[in-house]
């Protein structure tokens, strides 16, 4: 008899990210020492590309390969940017920040206190993905995010 196999896979969450890097094995290390991801393997092609590759950061997994625009894969960079931006919490948004453009991030926006009620701030990877960056700092309610909104908007 088989034994049943799991469709979500043990350690995965519904959704993963799966990006498309112009040099992966570059990126990986990039992700290492910016956001403190663990690999969890990779697959090389006849080439050295890497095909597939598996990362973890925090409790969350994301994937990544190399590009192959003769199949339609293609980075960011390649694109003149992304429309997509990779969401990360963390405990200490200032040393994350300044971790990741230590490694080579570029700012997008600045980390600032915003409406929402969380420090935030942007940066792009060098292959040319958007992380945002933040960490909770204080509950606000409904009406209250709704005000801040109204106000960052006005002094626009």
């Amino acid at each position: 008899m088989t034994a049943k196999v799991n469709p979500i896979p043990e350690g995965m969450h519904t959704i993963t990210p799966h990006l498309v890097c112009d040099n992966a094995a570059k990126a990986i290390e990039f992700y290492k020492k910016a956001f403190g991801a663990e690999e969890g393997g990779r697959l090389p092609g006849e080439d050295g590309k890497i095909m597939h590759a598996m990362l973890r950061i925090g409790d969350s997994a994301f994937m990544l390969a190399d590009a192959f625009p003769e199949h339609g894969s293609l980075a960011p960079n390649a694109l003149k940017g992304t429309p997509v931006t990779l969401h990360l919490y963390v405990k200490d948004v200032d040393a994350a920040f300044a971790r990741a453009v230590d490694a080579g991030a570029v700012v997008k926006m600045p980390l600032a206190d915003m409406f929402w009620g969380d420090r935030y701030g942007i940066v792009t990877d060098p292959s040319g993905h958007q992380w945002s960056l933040a960490s909770h700092i204080k509950d606000v309610s409904p009406e209250e995010m709704q005000r801040g909104m109204k106000e960052q908007s006005a002094c626009q």
